[in-house]
C-alpha cells in the first residue's frame, strides 16, 4: 500500500468516527429522523477494500451523490446495488456487521442482498458503458458520497440530508466539506461530478469553504426512479446526458 492510499484510509476512518459520533446529535435535533446508519462502520471491510482496489488508480473526475441508499447502506459501497458490487466491482465475502439500533423495515444483509438499488444499477451501468472494467473505469472517475449516514424515520422511511435543520448539520457537513477537499487533494482531481442538485450544491459549498481552485463542476440527472427524467425511454435519456456530462464532450 502506497502512502497516498494509506491517506485515503485514513481520511475515510476518520469521517467514519465522525459520523459516529455526531449520529446522536442529527437523531436528538431532527424530529424526522429516528434511526441513522453509518455503513463506513459496520460494512467497512468491503468499503476498505474498495478504497484499497480502486482509490488510486488516477482518476481525476469524483462522481458525488448524496448520502447512501439501500445499496451502500447494505454493501458499504457509493450506489453500492449489490449485485453490481459483487459481479462488477468483484467486492465479495466480506463481513458487513449491523448497526446497534435497527429498524425492522430495514434489516442490513450486507454484501449477499437481493434486493437491488436502481439508482446504483443505473450508474454502475453507465460507468461499465463508458470505461468498460472496473480497473480502467477508475482510472479516470472515483465515485463517493457526501454524507455517510442513512437515515429514517419511524415508519422506515428515507430522510435525506436536505431534510435536516441546518443547526442540527452545520459541523458535521462542514467536515464532510473538508473531507471531500481532502480526498481531491489525494488525487489531484480536476472534476467533480454532481448526481443530482443537492450533490452538486453541496460540491460547489465544500470548494467555497475549502478555498480550492481549479476544480471544475458539472450536474448529472439524479438516477432515482422517483426523477422522472431517469425513466425516460427506460432510462436511455438520463443515460445519454449523463454520459455527455461525465466524460465531458
Amino acid at each position: 500500500m502506497n502512502i497516498k492510499s494509506a491517506n485515503l484510509i485514513e481520511l475515510t476512518y476518520k469521517l467514519r468516527e465522525n459520523c459516529d459520533e455526531y449520529k446522536g446529535k442529527i437523531i436528538k435535533g431532527n424530529n424526522n429522523v429516528e434511526f441513522a446508519y453509518n455503513p463506513l462502520n459496520y460494512a467497512w471491510e468491503p468499503h476498505k477494500k474498495y478504497l484499497e482496489t480502486y482509490g488510486l488508480l488516477g482518476a481525476k473526475t469524483i462522481v458525488m451523490g448524496m448520502n447512501p441508499g439501500h445499496g451502500m447502506g447494505n454493501t458499504g459501497i457509493p450506489f453500492g446495488c449489490p449485485k453490481k458490487v459483487n459481479n462488477y466491482l468483484n467486492i465479495a465475502n466480506l463481513e458487513v456487521k449491523e448497526p446497534v439500533k435497527i429498524h425492522p423495515k430495514r434489516r442490513i444483509t450486507g454484501l449477499e442482498c437481493k434486493k437491488p438499488e436502481i439508482s446504483g444499477k443505473r450508474i454502475w451501468e453507465l460507468i461499465e458503458d463508458i470505461y468498460g472494467s472496473p480497473i480502467n473505469a477508475f482510472k479516470n472517475i472515483f465515485v463517493l458520497n457526501h454524507f455517510p449516514l442513512w437515515m429514517f424515520n419511524s415508519a422506515g422511511q428515507n430522510i435525506t440530508p436536505d431534510k435536516l435543520k441546518k443547526s442540527s448539520t452545520e459541523e458535521i457537513f462542514g467536515i464532510c466539506n473538508k473531507y471531500l477537499s481532502d480526498v481531491i487533494a489525494t488525487l489531484d482531481a480536476e472534476k467533480i461530478v454532481g448526481v443530482g442538485k443537492y450533490a452538486s450544491k453541496m460540491a460547489h459549498k465544500a470548494i467555497k469553504d475549502n478555498n480550492i481552485e481549479g476544480i471544475t463542476i458539472k450536474e448529472i440527472p439524479h438516477p432515482s426512479p422517483a426523477n422522472p427524467l431517469a425513466n425516460k425511454d427506460k432510462g436511455a435519456v438520463w443515460k445519454k446526458i449523463s454520459k455527455r456530462v461525465i466524460i465531458g464532450k
